[in-house]
């Protein structure tokens, strides 16, 4: 993608929100994901990133996209990307997760809204607010204790 003034606003956002999916795939064995990249085995992929994701966010906002790549080398740390379509209401971010040692990063590829609207501040704030819309609610309502 092409980037502009609202790319790098719009990656913190998309970056806060899938953070904790990317803790999620982090946990799994660097080989393990470079083998199923390297092997092609997408459907499993898709599975492990699917699985990550239904414990933050309603069934079909993450998905894996079309494919990944590794960095495997002698001198440093393994390092994977991965592929990924996110799709909460209104809009469509395809992006690209790097999950390395210590940490990850996220770059978008492309991003669609299905009404934009004129001012691309307006357009961030909506991505803002359908990811948020799009997440599992964590906070539980205290219960009343009887007396």
């Amino acid at each position: 993608m092409k980037k502009c003034s609202h790319s790098t606003e719009r990656e913190k956002i998309l970056a806060e929100a899938i953070s904790p999916v990317a803790t999620e795939l982090r946990l799994l064995d660097a080989g393990d994901l470079i083998s199923l990249v390297r092997l092609e085995c997408y459907g499993s992929l898709a599975d492990l990133v699917s699985s990550a994701a239904e414990l933050y966010f309603h069934p079909g906002t993450v998905n894996f996209g079309a494919g990944g790549e590794y960095t495997l080398e002698w001198s440093g740390q393994p390092q994977v990307v991965l592929d990924l379509e996110i799709k909460p209401k209104g809009v469509s971010v395809y992006a690209r997760l790097m999950l390395a040692d210590q940490q990850a990063g996220i770059e978008i590829d492309h991003i669609a809204f299905q009404e934009p609207c004129d001012d691309p501040d307006e357009n961030t704030a909506f991505l803002q607010r359908s990811l948020q819309e799009a997440r599992f609610v964590t906070n539980p309502t205290p219960m009343a204790m009887a007396t």
